[in-house]
């Protein structure tokens, strides 16, 4: 394991022990983002502030964005991707589906990504050019290339507009393939195309944050991914260039 890899992951462990010492309360300093159903609490500020103030510490001239307002401009060309909290709104609820996504990019692209999920213990990591792991354990897409077999992830806006849109794309979608599945997480998302456990992903309105590490993970286990033309900005992963094909018209 390279020291950046083992840093994405002591940070994202770090975040996920101040994340379960809030999970189950009820919470703290709640507030609302993009709308009144996409909320923040002290549990996301408090996770991204032990990544910044670890990764400040032991990485001084990188720089950093995060999904709580972190900023940090980069004196190395490199810049860290963090979302400290993944599936807030599954957080919150009391639901497992969650997770601290940290990704590392460089001029070359992104070198490191880590989704962890602090309720599982499971911890996906990868390394540009060096495979996917979970846990430590080798990870592979599967080899689905149909879409009438494929069982297919995706996520929905908290804005009411952009889900009726989603909608329309699911009345065209469902008939089309093996299953749906909705989890809640984007990262948790990407990395279960990686771990084999859905065959694709599809979901627009991410941010860079939500996507990064998932999308290193899909690409070290094998897997493709691909940009959703127009806007809002949107990404496509899936176990093989077949059925990314397949999928990207309908989505």
């Amino acid at each position: 394991m390279s020291p950046d890899l083992d840093l994405a992951e002591r940070a994202a462990r770090a975040a996920g022990e101040v994340l379960m010492s809030y999970y189950g309360r009820a919470p703290e300093g709640l507030a609302s983002k993009s709308s009144a159903t996409d909320p923040v609490s002290d549990a996301d500020r408090e996770a991204e502030r032990v990544i910044r103030e670890l990764l400040e510490r032991e990485r001084p001239d990188d720089g950093l964005v995060g999904e709580e307002g972190s900023r940090i401009t980069a004196d190395s060309g490199r810049r860290w991707i963090v979302d400290p909290l993944d599936g807030t709104v599954n957080f919150l609820y009391g639901l497992r589906a969650w997770g601290v996504s940290i990704a590392l990019e460089d001029e070359d692209g992104l070198a490191v990504g880590v989704v962890f999920n602090p309720v599982s213990g499971e911890c996906f990591a990868a390394e540009g050019g060096k495979g996917a792991t979970l846990n430590g354990r080798s990870l592979h897409v599967t080899e689905c290339r149909s879409l009438d077999q494929a069982m297919v992830a995706t996520g929905f806006s908290y804005e009411s507009v952009r889900r009726a849109e989603q909608a329309e794309i699911l009345l065209k979608l469902l008939p089309r393939i093996r299953d749906l599945r909705r989890a809640g997480a984007a990262a948790l998302d990407l990395a279960y195309v990686a771990a084999g456990r859905v065959d694709a992903f599809y979901e627009r309105g991410l941010k860079r944050w939500d996507e990064a590490a998932g999308r290193l993970l899909v690409h070290e286990a094998g897997g493709v991914t691909a940009e959703l033309e127009g806007e809002p900005h949107g990404v496509v992963a899936a176990a093989t260039p077949e059925l990314r094909e397949e999928l990207l018209p309908l989505v």
